[in-house]
């Protein structure tokens, strides 16, 4: 449906160089139809991963391929484990500073050769110019290899996009929630529940007043951009195909 979304194994991304990584779902596919300046962000990214049932299946139905979920918390474990390897550096850009303490806690046991660094910055809708260049500061002087930034969408990647360039760090990853569920804040849905495809299903009923917008209705905003652009993608294959048809007549007729 218009974007390049990444299909391959986390084993390939390219580690080490500059590489912007975002996820997209049905949810943040639907804002940003309504948003240029983050679907701009999203399109433009190096590597753009399916986190998301509703982008899965949008891929078997207009294209007739096959892909996987490759959720932010996969790509953050796989992340993790290559800089264990090496003794490298990861930082945490986002969230509270309760949140960021207790990520720095879980890390030291499930990866103590991992070099941490954190920052909570200011909650507030828009960042300050002076805001953004305390961020890159702080990111810069701990040079990370991976940056992990949670900020919420749309935030968190028109942030890494305008300010990509200027970031001292291999590798940038919009991964949102997953600050939430590696701190144990909020717990992941058990692995059954994700290998159906059914995680935003236990999400919607432990947090129905904030889930529902996100799974309800933009779910059927989705499925209305979704059988939208197979209607037009069948109009332009009918069209095509009579077409192709007239001039083979018009051909035979000469």
């Amino acid at each position: 449906m218009g974007y390049p979304i990444f299909t391959g194994s986390l084993n390939t991304l390219p580690f080490h160089q500059k590489t912007l990584v975002n996820t997209i779902n049905q949810y943040s596919y639907c804002i940003a139809e309504g948003d240029a300046e983050f679907k701009n962000s999203l399109l433009k990214s190096d590597v753009l991963l399916p986190d998301g049932i509703g982008i899965v299946a949008a891929s078997r139905f207009i294209k007739g391929k096959k892909i996987f979920k490759i959720a932010g918390a996969d790509l953050h474990q796989h992340l993790l484990k290559k800089l264990a390897i090496s003794g490298g550096r990861c930082f945490y850009l986002g969230s509270s500073e309760e949140t960021l303490s207790k990520i720095k806690k879980r890390l030291a046991v499930d990866f103590p050769s991992v070099q941490v660094g954190t920052y909570s910055p200011p909650f507030k809708a828009n960042f300050s110019e002076e805001d953004s260049e305390d961020m890159i500061f702080r990111v810069n002087v701990f040079k990370p290899d991976v940056l992990f930034i949670g900020m919420t969408a749309p935030k968190q990647e028109k942030w890494a996009f305008e300010h990509k360039e200027n970031l001292d760090a291999k590798m940038i990853c919009s991964i949102g929630a997953v600050f939430d569920f590696y701190s144990g804040r909020i717990k992941r849905p058990g692995k059954l529940w994700i290998k159906f495809g059914l995680e935003w299903l236990v999400r919607l009923v432990k947090e129905p007043k904030r889930m529902w917008k996100r799974y309800i209705y933009y779910g059927a905003v989705f499925g209305f951009y979704l059988f939208e652009h197979k209607f037009k993608q069948l109009t332009y294959k009918f069209k095509k195909s009579h077409m192709q048809h007239e001039d083979i007549r018009t051909f035979q007729n000469n």
